[in-house]
């Protein structure tokens, strides 16, 4: 599949539109319920500072999955994507109240590469830290 922006459109440094989410205990119960991982570091506040965290903090895998929306939703088309990688370099907390913690999430054209594909360069932070280091995207464009 190929998504509904044009490779001629983009240039290096095109950004795509940045977005904020926001993550509560409730979010992580449901993502829990949903993945299968009921590690209690992402629910049991006891268990995570005894293991060294500040408090219970979000899945990785969500955090990964939240970050590429801004890719997907850019070009229209999930499919489009056809590499995508992060390293996390800090957890996202989740405190248990009702605001929860927010992640935002910016992206912009790295590099444009062979056979209509570009490099999507993101950048996710929350409460101001980065929280993935080297998160890219190869995706495939019209």
């Amino acid at each position: 599949m190929t998504a509904k922006i044009s490779y001629s459109d983009v240039e290096v440094g095109t950004e795509l539109p940045a977005q904020t989410f926001t993550v509560t205990r409730a979010t992580l119960v449901r993502y829990a319920g949903a993945s299968g991982d009921f590690n209690p570091i992402h629910w049991n506040e006891k268990f995570a500072r005894e293991v060294g965290l500040p408090d219970v903090i979000a899945h990785g895998m969500f955090t990964m999955a939240e970050a590429i929306r801004v890719v997907t939703d850019w070009t229209g088309d999930p499919g489009a994507v056809v590499e995508y990688g992060v390293r996390f370099t800090k957890p996202v907390v989740v405190p248990n109240d009702d605001e929860g913690a927010t992640v935002e999430v910016s992206g912009k054209i790295g590099a444009k590469l062979d056979d209509h594909t570009v490099r999507v360069d993101l950048t996710a932070t929350s409460a101001g830290q980065k929280i993935l280091g080297m998160s890219r995207a190869v995706v495939r464009l019209a």
